[in-house]
């Protein structure tokens, strides 16, 4: 993976970055750049921004300063907060209590990002989701699966962090399967609120996922890329990929009950 900004119309940006593991394996991130009915901009992630990218961004906001806010939308990608503080010092800063715990030095908006205070803000351009039935900041370090969806209805792109995935296709096999796969988080499990109903509850908000974004273009994918759908084609895929899991969820509710 290598660093890179998509222009996928009507005022969004989809950009590529390096996340490397131990320094090694890159895993890849994203952040992505959104122009409002108003001519400002939000910032949707954080991320480094250098170079070519880093000149596209400031052209198009002049110099940064037409960056209204930064929304960091997923409570476990806390490594570029700081970074991105520093690029739009004047852009208003929301992330969850986590983001704030983690860079308590940073100038924080006190509405968390996931509140509908902050819906309420960019409803004329955006659509915030945020997934019933399991945790947003889960105790465990190690289960992502939660995030805040965003909606792009003008583009329509969504843009994600680890709830939704894209399973990329090796490359001797994009003869027979072109597009990524579309897949769930593997600790969606684990992510599970201890309540009964909770599949229920995520089955529904996927479902209703599904028919906001029935028109989806663009599926932009933290750590596993971008891809982009036929009208009608992302509900079908999305659907089932929650039935690949539907058995594996349910054991884990009926183990908690």
């Amino acid at each position: 993976m290598t660093e890179s900004i998509h222009d996928l119309g009507q005022g969004f940006w989809s950009i590529r970055g390096d996340l490397r593991i131990g320094g090694v394996l890159n895993v890849g991130t994203q952040a992505s750049l959104v122009r409002l009915r108003t001519g400002r901009f939000v910032m949707l992630d954080s991320y480094p921004l250098s170079g070519a990218i880093r000149d596209t961004v400031m052209d198009l906001t002049d110099g940064g300063r037409a960056v209204e806010a930064v929304l960091n939308l997923h409570p476990f990608h806390t490594l570029h907060c700081a970074a991105t503080a520093r690029d739009f010092p004047d852009a208003a800063l929301f992330g969850s209590h986590r983001h704030r715990l983690r860079h308590p030095d940073l100038n924080w908006r006190p509405e968390p990002v996931e509140s509908p205070e902050v819906q309420d803000m960019f409803a004329g351009d955006l659509t915030f989701s945020l997934p019933r039935g399991i945790d947003y900041v889960s105790r465990n370090e190690r289960v992502h699966a939660g995030s805040l969806l965003a909606w792009h209805p003008a583009s329509r792109t969504l843009h994600v962090d680890d709830t939704i995935n894209l399973m990329p296709v090796p490359r001797l096999l994009r003869g027979v399967f072109p597009n990524p796969r579309v897949f769930l988080h593997p600790t969606l499990p684990q992510a599970l609120l201890p309540q009964a109903g909770a599949v229920r509850d995520f089955r529904d908000w996927l479902q209703g996922l599904a028919g906001l974004t029935r028109d989806l273009r663009w599926l932009c994918a933290a750590h596993s890329g971008l891809r982009e759908f036929e009208p009608g084609q992302f509900k079908g895929e999305l659907l089932a990929a929650f039935r690949r899991v539907e058995d594996k969820l349910a054991k884990a509710e009926a183990r908690r009950g």
